[in-house]
């Protein structure tokens, strides 16, 4: 397995993120990439569905890698973004605060407040199940979320932002929030490329709506 650290997801959406994994790439396709990733105990048994943090950041890590060396730096990236949006729509989502989002009077407000509150439930899941601290801003005509150490992104040097599974997580979510809209979400920064933080810019008006 890749060497551990002291940073760690629960196991409960490590779990999330494995099934998603086998949605997107087949369950052998799966078995490949854990064995590319050097988690080949996963092949057998998933992790245990609840919230003890021992799923290790190095372990998201390494799977991103695999996804870039199994399709190339493009389809690693297409991959992990349909990846980060399953792991939402099949269980982020029924997660906590972000249970919230699918009650009537929640779809009943209006659509920005529904992303405000929908970024910031999102944000407030992986800073209080996670070691992931994660916080939102608001810039102009974007929000940013911004994101003190990434799993996708630790440890690695790379050219460009590397975390698409979390791009993916954050389109998912405010799909969900706004009951069907997309919008355009990008990592600006990125700890793999140098900057101290990831961050993500998200545009306020959905795709296609002026």
């Amino acid at each position: 397995m890749p060497e551990a650290n002291t940073l760690y997801y629960p196991n409960r959406f490590a779990r999330y993120f494995l099934l998603a994994m086998e949605e997107v790439l087949g369950r052998s396709g799966l078995g490949v990439l854990l064995d590319y990733a050097h988690l080949e105990a996963y092949k057998t048994e998933l992790p245990p569905d609840n919230l003890e943090r021992q799923f290790d950041f190095a372990y998201f890590a390494a799977l991103s890698e695999a996804l870039e060396e199994m399709y190339g730096e493009r389809g690693g990236r297409g991959m992990a973004l349909r990846v980060g949006r399953a792991c939402f729509a099949h269980g982020m989502r029924s997660f906590g605060v972000l249970a919230g989002m699918g009650d009537p009077v929640f779809r009943a407000e209006p659509l920005d407040r529904r992303i405000v509150v929908g970024l910031d439930a999102l944000a407030r899941v992986f800073t209080n199940f996670t070691d992931q601290r994660t916080s939102v801003e608001d810039h102009n005509t974007q929000y940013r979320m911004i994101v003190d150490e990434s799993p996708m992104a630790w440890q690695r040097q790379a050219s460009r932002p590397v975390c698409h599974a979390l791009t993916g997580i954050i389109q998912e979510a405010l799909r969900w929030a706004s009951n069907g809209y997309e919008f355009h979400v990008q990592e600006i920064e990125c700890r793999a490329t140098g900057h101290s933080h990831c961050v993500f810019a998200i545009n306020k008006q959905p795709l296609g709506r002026k």
